[in-house]
């Protein structure tokens, strides 16, 4: 097809016409073309014309415009408790490359798990018109999220949920990852498995839930005084957990901490003590961070589909604002277990040490 001249002024921004008349559509349906919610509807090659002419002219669709006509602003809120977690970035990475074909961009908050800074977050971005939010900042017992469903805001909960279930989420398989990690240390001939638990969010009581179910499985006792309650997961809360249960003085030869960082800290206050791991003391962590393999020693863990959880949360967002009345629906990954050096079976001086029964 010839090429058609289009006149505009000197320096001046292409515009939708220009692009239109470039690759001989009509701008109805350049608009279809450019928009990726509607591209389905134009001819392919008719689509990639319109693509060549508007990379060729530079043109960049105005979103504001675009807003004023379908009353969106194209933008996602995404709220995540813990920047420095190393698990968000991931999530981060897929939810922005499921939202740029569909024309959308993400604006990101950071909460530092402070339920006050997470409403000025909910409320900053609501001021600057989101369309929806992607949060995974829930907690099991959520006022905010809550109230924010009631009122039909468009939410999606990722890598965590609540305890009323009624919020759509995208979440791991915690107990499935756990149970797993369970049947690893008993096979390995570990029977006395303390548990590093994290109650107060959904991860952490589903990975408490997994502890348990998987225990039952391999037919031994959950021991009450071997389960340590955390508040966050953080390092110096696993180092904590291990130091009030090496305190007790109750035997045990293997630790599932409820994450990596809870790992990371219970390994160092163990060697603090001077119990190594493995060769005293078996650690497995959840989530696969990834420098978990530079631990010392390399951690076994849980690995989450971190770049997934995002993906699939920005999908099903996208859905809800296509179809705001379906009713909430939950998806769940898979986890696998990592097996590293972190973890072995119980030798005999060690045991001996920790295992007095």
């Amino acid at each position: 097809m010839a090429r058609v001249s289009v006149e505009r002024q000197p320096g001046g921004p292409s515009t939708l016409r220009d692009v239109a008349a470039v690759a001989g559509v009509h701008p109805a349906t350049a608009s279809r073309a450019l928009n990726p919610e509607t591209r389905a509807l134009v001819n392919q090659d008719t689509a990639d014309r319109v693509l060549a002419a508007a990379r060729q002219l530079g043109y960049r669709p105005n979103p504001i415009a675009r807003g004023l006509k379908t009353n969106r602003s194209y933008t996602i809120g995404v709220v995540v408790p813990d920047l420095r977690n190393p698990i968000f970035p991931p999530m981060a990475r897929g939810i922005e490359d499921r939202l740029e074909p569909a024309g959308y961009t993400s604006l990101l908050a950071n909460t530092d798990n402070d339920p006050e800074r997470e409403q000025l977050s909910f409320d900053a971005l609501r001021a600057r018109q989101v369309d929806g939010f992607i949060t995974a900042t829930a907690r099991r017992d959520h006022p905010l999220l809550h109230e924010l469903g009631a009122q039909g805001v468009p939410l999606v909960l990722m890598n965590r949920t609540t305890d009323a279930g009624e919020l759509p989420s995208v979440l791991p398989d915690d107990r499935g990852g756990v149970r797993a990690a369970v049947e690893h240390l008993a096979r390995l001939g570990h029977r006395h498995i303390a548990h590093f638990a994290v109650r107060s969010i959904s991860t952490g009581e589903h990975r408490f839930e997994g502890f348990s179910e998987g225990m039952a499985e391999q037919g031994l006792p959950v021991e009450p005084e071997l389960i340590v309650e955390g508040a966050m997961y953080s390092e110096a809360e696993g180092a904590g957990c291990a130091r009030r249960l090496v305190a007790t003085g109750n035997p045990f030869t293997a630790v599932v901490a409820a994450n990596d960082l809870m790992a990371l800290g219970c390994i160092d206050a163990l060697r603090e003590a001077g119990i190594e791991c493995p060769r005293d003391v078996s650690v497995v962590g959840f989530n696969d961070m990834h420098w978990s393999d530079r631990f010392v020693p390399p951690l076994t863990t849980v690995r989450l589909p971190h770049y997934k959880l995002g993906f699939e949360a920005a999908g099903m967002l996208l859905e809800r604002l296509a179809a705001p009345d379906e009713p909430p629906r939950e998806i769940v990954l898979p986890t696998e277990l990592v097996v590293r050096g972190s973890t072995a079976p119980p030798v005999a001086a060690g045991a001996a040490a920790l295992d007095r029964s």
